[in-house]
C-alpha cells in the first residue's frame, strides 16, 4: 500500500478530499498556497473561506511547504485546470517514480485544449499518473455524507490499489483504466452545467431543462466516441453522473454561473464576484476547438462558448438551437 496522502490545493474541493481521506484513517497534509491558510487548518481545523462550517479533522494538517508535502507518496492534485502545469513543474523536482499524482481537477487546459492527465504526463514523465472524478459537492464529501467517484488509471494494479487505499465506507470508489473517459466527463459537464444555469435563470422551465440535458449527454457522447474514449466510462458516474448532479444544483459554480448570465448579469462581473474558479468557462474554449478539430458536432457546447466569447447573445443561441434542423434522435 502507498504511504501518505497529501492535497495539493486548499480550494473547497481540496479540503474537502483532505477532510474525507482523513475519514479513512489516513493522516493527511494539505498543501495551501498561503501560509495563513495553512495555519488556519493546523490551529482552529477549518478552511472559513473556501468550506464554512466545517471543521476538520485532527488527522489534516495544513503547510505551505511544497516540499514537505511531496514526501507523501499519493499526491492529489486538486489545483484548478489552467494551474496544473505550472505546479506539475514545481512538483518536477521534488517527485519520481514512487510517486502517485492524482489528478482531481474537472477541465482542459484553456491554451492547448489538452487534458489534464496529458498534461501531468508531458511535465511528469517519470510519475504515475492517475485521476478522480465523478459525482461530488465538496459540502457533501466533507460533511461525511455519502458519495462514490470514480478513479482512471491504466495501470489495473495500481488503479485498484488506489481505489481501495482511498475508499471509506462513506465514500466509494470504481476504478477504470480508461483516464480520458473520466477526465473528458468531468470537463464538459462543467461547460453544459453552464447551459443548464442559463435555462434556470431565464426560468424556461423543467421541461427545457431536461431536453438540454439529454441533448448535452448526447454531445459528450459523440465526443467521446471520436477521441476513443469508452462509452460505458461516459454513461457512469464521471459522466452521467456528475452531469446530472452539476446541471440540476445551485451549488454547483458551473450551474449557478449560469443562472447569473440568464439572468442579464455580465460576465465579468460574476466573475469579479467569485474567489473560486468556474472551471467551464475556460473549459468551453478547449471543447469548442476540439469540436472543430475533431468534426464533431456539440451545439450546445459551442453555443456556450459563443455566449461567453460574446459571440452572440443568449437569446440568439436559445433561437438559434431550438430553430436547427429536424433531425432523427439517433
Amino acid at each position: 500500500m502507498p504511504a501518505g496522502i497529501s492535497v495539493i490545493g486548499a480550494g473547497a474541493w481540496g479540503t474537502a478530499l483532505a477532510q474525507s481521506m482523513a475519514a479513512a484513517g489516513r493522516s493527511v497534509t494539505i498543501w495551501a498556497r498561503n501560509p495563513d491558510v495553512a495555519a488556519e487548518i493546523n490551529g482552529a481545523h477549518t478552511n472559513a473561506k473556501r468550506l464554512a462550517g466545517i471543521t476538520l479533522s485532527a488527522n489534516v494538517v495544513g503547510s505551505a511547504d511544497l516540499p514537505a508535502a511531496a514526501r507523501s507518496d499519493v499526491l492529489l492534485l486538486a489545483t484548478p485546470a489552467q494551474q496544473a502545469r505550472m505546479m506539475a513543474r514545481n512538483l518536477a523536482p521534488l517527485i519520481g517514480p514512487r510517486h502517485t499524482v492524482i489528478n482531481c481537477a474537472k477541465g482542459l487546459e484553456q491554451s492547448s485544449g489538452r487534458f489534464v492527465h496529458e498534461v501531468l504526463a508531458e511535465e511528469l514523465p517519470s510519475t504515475r499518473i492517475a485521476t478522480l472524478s465523478g459525482p461530488g459537492f465538496a459540502s457533501d464529501l466533507a460533511r461525511g455524507l455519502p458519495a462514490a467517484l470514480t478513479l482512471g488509471c491504466r495501470d489495473e494494479t495500481l488503479g485498484i490499489t488506489l481505489a481501495e487505499y482511498l475508499a471509506h465506507p462513506q465514500l466509494r470508489l470504481y476504478w477504470t483504466s480508461d483516464t480520458l473517459g473520466v477526465e473528458l466527463g468531468g470537463a464538459v459537464k462543467n461547460v453544459l452545467a453552464i447551459a443548464a444555469g442559463v435555462l434556470d435563470g431565464k426560468e424556461l422551465g423543467g421541461s427545457a431543462h431536461a431536453a438540454l440535458v439529454t441533448r448535452g449527454f448526447a454531445e459528450l457522447r459523440r465526443l467521446a466516441d471520436a477521441l476513443g474514449a469508452r462509452p460505458e466510462t461516459l454513461q457512469g458516474l464521471s459522466g452521467l453522473g456528475d452531469l446530472i448532479l452539476t446541471c440540476g444544483s445551485a451549488k454547483s459554480r458551473n450551474f449557478s454561473l449560469g443562472q447569473a448570465l440568464g439572468r442579464g448579469e455580465p460576465l465579468d462581473a460574476i466573475l469579479a464576484s467569485r474567489s473560486a474558479v468556474t472551471e467551464g468557462v475556460y473549459t468551453a474554449s478547449a471543447v469548442a476547438r476540439l469540436c472543430a478539430d475533431r468534426g464533431v458536432e456539440m451545439p450546445i457546447s459551442q453555443a456556450v462558448h459563443a455566449i461567453l466569447s460574446r459571440q452572440i447573445s443568449i437569446d440568439d443561441a436559445i433561437y438559434g438551437l431550438l430553430n436547427r434542423p429536424i433531425k432523427a434522435e439517433d
